[in-house]
């Protein structure tokens, strides 16, 4: 709950704040949370165990077929423009290719991570990461921020700490 509350406290205090953001950012993250629940299911459960690799083999196809549209549609003529770039220049190919491995790196750890902890402990990390990048944000590009949205990242921060350490106590417990 302090993850959650920190997020919304921090989102809310937002200085360029808009609902309709918001309402999407809120849906897109239970959409998240629910996809880590169906894959820790797929890759734990005794019925359904399936390994890292078969379970990304079986949703990139899918994330394809339901995003390809939409980007054609919203990005207009991107492929002919990224066809015509690779053509004449050899570094998009390169710089294509890299962001292709790395998304697929990033969704094999995704499912290792899940699979070797929970879907909840990679919902934590996910809003941690938000948090993360947020400050980074202010620091980097120097991004306005209120009392309000400092508090909500520290709140989010300690949410963190105290899920860890949850984490860490149940274990000792158990052992």
């Amino acid at each position: 709950m302090p993850v959650v509350f920190g997020i919304v406290l921090a989102s809310n205090s937002e200085p360029l704040f808009h609902m309709f953001g918001f309402l999407v950012c809120v849906g897109s993250t239970a959409g998240r949370a629910l996809k880590s629940v169906v894959q820790g299911i797929l890759l734990s459960s005794e019925g359904e165990k399936l390994h890292s690799m078969n379970l990304l083999l079986y949703m990139a196809p899918m994330a394809a077929m339901i995003l390809l549209p939409f980007t054609l549609y919203i990005e207009g003529n991107v492929f002919a423009i990224t066809v015509e770039k690779a053509r004449t220049d050899w570094f998009m190919v390169f710089l294509l290719v890299g962001n292709a491995t790395v998304a697929y790196l990033v969704n094999l750890t995704n499912f290792l991570v899940t699979k070797h902890t929970s879907a909840l402990t990679l919902q934590v990390l996910g809003n941690a990461k938000a948090a993360v990048a947020a400050v980074v944000s202010v620091l980097i590009f120097k991004n306005p921020v209120t009392a309000m949205g400092m508090a909500g990242f520290a709140v989010t921060v300690m949410g963190v700490v105290l899920y860890s350490e949850a984490k860490k106590r149940s274990k000792a417990t158990a052992h």
